[in-house]
């Protein structure tokens, strides 16, 4: 045990800069999507838009969910280290020029130009972490993946932190025209370790091969698959679930909106980048068989806390401990998910078969999350809760009984 701990720690200080160079492409992509999704909303809400048109904002998370269809077209256009460079290098200044176009324009008399504009920004970055995601699977090998997915998943829990709160609160005093350049050039300078990393190599991919339509559905007929499915649909359906309806819960419980920031989008996402680290070094250490396992268990216990705690008036420091469970649950969970997504990738498909899995995993997050925002208004949170337990016992058992040791 002291030997492979030995060699996590080598293998960690030999991929340092790489990790590092990913993180940096990851937060790069994730950040002003997080603060336009965030932000948008408080700026229409103050702008007295109706809660409808509010909630319609959702949609512009679109290209994200579609990102499976020009997906083939990225991995065609990139067989080489270069060519992968140039890919991230023009989706990502499109996307820092198109954040710059939007600052300069003002939301009130601009708004239907700006959400366009925002549109066309996330498809720029949903094509980087198209790009991205593949190089990342080329670049690694098997054991070294859930050090990579940790960074993945290290940086859209660092998104969340800066962009949904820090940058929410720096808005509130230098405004949309100062924030927004400032994001531009962040998107730019998170370049530069890639372009200065000289000691990265990828394995080697097959020539330019035609796109056909079976690459889409061709990876659903890959044996394994089918399972592989099941598990990205169940195993976090009630984390995210809960997730969905936390924020809820504390405003009924009688917290403000200021303490709701503070312990959802500060404490809860401190929390996740901190278990992101842990989770991607337990994936190394103890193997995706136990890991998987492992984080399924935490998920049913995180649960079954909420359903416990529902049954009265939680303190303080209930609310917050649930608070990290679930987001400790929740960033460990995704690096597994993340991993064994990566170990289910075709050759010369790496970056189509990545994003058709996390697209699953967002459709499944909506899906639940509208069956969640049901329940509780039909049964009321402590029903909810027990709903969300039963649900992680099932992706529990999901996880047992149809994964074995190989």
């Amino acid at each position: 045990m002291m030997n492979r701990f030995r060699q996590l720690i080598a293998l960690t200080g030999e991929r340092r800069y790489d990790l590092f160079t990913f993180f940096c492409l990851y937060i790069a992509q994730s950040l002003p999507m997080t603060f336009f999704s965030t932000a948008l909303q408080v700026s229409m809400r103050q702008a007295s838009y109706s809660l409808s048109a509010i909630a319609l904002m959702q949609l512009i998370k679109l290209p994200w969910i579609l990102k499976f269809l020009w997906a083939p077209w990225v991995d065609r256009g990139c067989r080489t280290l270069r060519g992968f460079r140039k890919c991230i290098f023009v989706s990502e200044g499109v996307y820092a020029l198109l954040i710059l176009l939007i600052g300069h324009l003002d939301l009130q008399a601009d708004f239907r130009l700006i959400v366009f504009l925002i549109l066309l920004s996330f498809i720029a970055s949903a094509t980087q972490d198209i790009a991205t995601d593949a190089l990342a699977v080329l670049s690694f090998r098997h054991e070294e993946k859930s050090l990579i997915n940790s960074m993945q998943s290290l940086g859209s829990f660092c998104a969340t932190l800066v962009g949904g709160g820090l940058l929410l609160m720096l808005l509130q005093h230098c405004g949309w025209h100062v924030v927004l350049p400032f994001l531009a050039v962040f998107v730019g300078l998170a370049l530069w370790p890639l372009y200065r990393n000289r000691g990265l190599t990828i394995s080697k991919r097959e020539e330019k091969r035609r796109i056909r339509a079976a690459d889409f559905y061709g990876f659903f007929t890959v044996r394994g698959n089918l399972s592989q499915i099941g598990f990205l649909m169940l195993y976090y359906a009630s984390t995210v679930g809960i997730l969905s309806m936390t924020r809820p819960w504390l405003v009924d419980l009688g917290y403000s909106m200021k303490e709701i920031g503070f312990m959802s989008g500060i404490i809860g996402s401190s929390a996740a980048c901190a278990s992101t680290l842990l989770g991607g070094h337990l994936v190394y250490f103890i193997g995706r068989f136990r890991a998987r396992r492992l984080f399924a268990l935490f998920s049913c216990l995180t649960a079954a806390y909420f359903a416990l705690v529902s049954n009265v008036h939680p303190s303080g420091a209930a609310v917050v401990t649930g608070i990290v469970l679930l987001w400790a649950g929740y960033a460990m969970s995704t690096v597994v998910v993340y991993t064994t997504a990566m170990d289910r990738v075709r050759p010369g498909l790496e970056g189509t078969d990545f994003t058709i899995q996390t697209v699953i995993t967002h459709l499944s997050g909506i899906l639940v999350s509208v069956l969640s925002g049901h329940v509780a208004e039909q049964l009321g949170y402590r029903w909810f809760f027990a709903f969300a337990t039963v649900v992680a016992c099932l992706g529990a058992g999901y996880v047992f009984l149809v994964f074995r040791r190989k």
